[in-house]
C-alpha cells in the first residue's frame, strides 16, 4: 500500500511517537520542582544567577541542538537522530543522583539539552510529516500534551518523593525508567518518515524560502512574529522554572505545596493543548497566538501581588492556558508557512531561538532578582511578554485560507445567542 498523509491513516506510528514524547518530557520534569532546593540545601548556592545556571546551560545547549537536528534531519533521517538523543540521555539520572558538586549538575544539563533537542525536535518533525496539512495544529497539540503532561506528572512525583524520602537519590530513579523505555521504544517501534515528506513535496504549492535562517528569524512577517514570540514564551517559562520554587519557599510554602503549584502550570499547559491544537486548525493562527501571549503577560504581572495558595493556583492555571494556546500553534504556523523541504530546518531555527529564551530568561531573571528583587524580575518578564503579544497583533497576517477569524466567530456566536434569547422573549410575550 502507498504512503498516505493524515492522522487516521498513520495513527499507529503517531500514537507511538506521542508515547515516546511522553518519556522525553518526563526527563525535564525530573528537575522541575527540586533542583533549586538541591542547589541551596546541598551545595549552599545563594545567588539566584548561580542557582539558575543549570537552566542557562540547558537552554543554550538545547537551542543549538534544535538547530542542528533541523539542519541534519533530511540528511540522516529523523529516527537516527531520535535514537542518538536517547543514548546521550542514559547518564543523566545517575549524575543527578550522585553528583558530588554543582558542576556535575551543570554537566547533566548539557546532556539533557542535547537529549531534548534531538528527541523532541525529531518527534515534532515526524508527526508533522505524518499528518499532512489539515490537522497539524491538533497533531502538535497531542505532541506537546504528551510532553508537558509528563513534565507536570514527573515534577509532582519528584516533589512528593523528595518530601517523603529526601532530595536525593530516590526522586531520580524515575529517570532510569524513562531512558530505558524511550531508547528501546525508539529503536524497535519507530519508523522514519522520509517517504511522507517526499509525497507532500510533490503536491506542495508553498514557495521555498530564499534564506531559511533569516526568513524564519525575522524577515518573513509571519515566521518572524512566531519566532520572537517563541523566544519570549520560553523566556518567561525559564523564569517560572527557576524562580517559582524560590518565591514559594520565601512565602512559606512547604516542598509538597511547591510541588503541587509548580505542577499545575505545565499540567494546564499540557492538557490545554488537546483543545488549543484543534483551535489552531479551525481559527486564524495569529488570533490564537495574540490571545495566548496576552494571557501570559497578565498572569505574570498580577503574580507579583499573589499571596495565598489559591492565588498561585489560579494564576498558574491562566499562565498554563496562555502557553497552551501558543505552543502547538507556533509549530503549526511554521509548518503552514514553509515548503516541505524547508520545514525541518525552519522548525530547527524557530526552536533554536525559542529555547534560547530559557537561557535569556534565566540570566535576566537572576540578574534582576539579585540586584533588585524577585518581584521586579517577574514584572519585567511580564511586560516583555505583553510587548511580544503586540508584535503579533500588528505584524502577523492571517492566511486567506488560514481559518476563521477568532473575533468574528465570537461576535457571530454572541449575535446568535442574542437572537435566540430575543426569539424566546418574543414567544413568551406572545403567550
Amino acid at each position: 500500500m502507498g504512503v498516505q498523509l493524515g492522522l487516521k491513516e498513520n495513527w499507529k506510528q503517531f500514537t507511538l511517537l506521542v508515547i515516546i514524547n511522553g518519556f522525553v518530557g518526563g526527563m525535564v520534569g525530573l528537575e522541575r520542582s527540586i533542583l533549586p532546593q538541591i542547589a541551596e540545601q546541598e551545595f549552599a548556592l545563594a545567588a539566584k544567577t548561580a542557582i539558575l545556571s543549570f537552566i542557562i546551560v540547558f537552554g543554550i545547549v538545547k537551542a543549538i541542538t534544535n538547530y542542528y537536528t533541523g539542519a541534519l534531519a533530511n540528511k540522516f533521517g529523523r529516527k537516527k537522530l531520535l535514537v542518538a538523543g536517547w543514548i546521550i540521555g542514559i547518564p543523566i539520572p545517575f549524575i543527578l543522583m550522585f553528583a558530588p558538586d554543582w558542576n556535575w549538575i551543570i554537566a547533566a544539563n548539557v546532556l539533557l539539552g542535547i537529549n531534548q533537542g534531538l528527541t523532541w525536535s525529531s518527534t515534532v518533525v515526524m508527526k508533522i510529516d505524518l499528518v499532512g496539512e489539515k490537522q497539524r495544529g491538533f497533531a502538535m497539540g497531542l505532541n506537546e500534551f504528551a510532553g508537558y503532561i509528563s513534565v507536570a506528572l514527573v515534577a509532582f512525583l519528584t516533589g512528593w518523593i523528595a518530601s517523603e524520602y529526601g532530595l536525593r537519590p530516590y526522586p531520580f530513579y524515575i529517570g532510569i525508567g524513562l531512558v530505558v523505555f524511550g531508547l528501546f521504544g525508539s529503536i524497535f517501534f519507530i519508523k522514519d518518515t522520509k517517504h511522507h515528506v517526499a509525497k507532500e513535496t510533490a503536491t506542495s504549492t508553498i514557495p521555498k524560502l530564499k534564506n531559511i535562517f533569516w526568513d524564519t528569524t525575522w524577515k518573513n512577517k509571519n515566521l518572524g512574529s512566531v519566532t520572537q514570540a517563541g523566544l519570549i514564551n520560553n523566556l518567561n517559562d525559564g523564569m517560572a522554572w527557576g524562580i517559582f520554587p524560590i518565591l514559594l519557599a520565601i512565602k512559606g510554602f512547604s516542598i509538597g505545596e511547591i510541588g503541587i503549584i509548580t505542577a499545575i502550570y505545565p499540567a494546564v499547559w499540557g492538557i490545554g493543548q488537546l483543545f488549543t491544537g484543534k483551535m489552531a486548525d479551525k481559527f486564524c493562527k495569529k488570533d490564537i497566538l495574540y490571545v495566548g501571549m496576552f494571557l501570559q503577560a497578565i498572569a505574570l504581572i498580577v503574580l507579583v501581588w499573589a499571596d495565598s495558595m489559591a492565588d498561585f493556583v489560579v494564576l498558574s492555571s491562566i499562565l498554563g492556558w496562555g502557553t497552551a494556546m501558543v505552543y502547538p500553534t507556533f509549530l503549526a504556523t511554521v509548518a503552514e508557512n514553509t515548503h516541505p523541504q524547508d520545514r525541518a530546518k525552519s522548525i530547527g531555527i524557530f526552536r533554536l531561538w525559542r529555547d534560547l529564551g530559557y537561557a535569556i530568561g534565566a540570566i535576566l531573571t537572576g540578574i534582576i532578582a539579585d540586584f533588585f528583587s524577585i518581584n521586579a524580575a517577574i514584572l519585567f518578564i511580564g511586560f516583555l511578554t505583553l510587548v511580544s503579544a503586540l508584535i503579533i497583533h500588528f505584524r502577523m497576517k492571517c492566511r486567506t485560507d488560514g481559518g476563521l477569524k477568532l473575533w468574528e466567530w465570537i461576535t457571530n456566536k454572541h449575535q446568535q445567542i442574542a437572537g435566540i434569547n430575543n426569539a424566546k422573549e418574543h414567544v413568551m410575550q406572545g403567550h
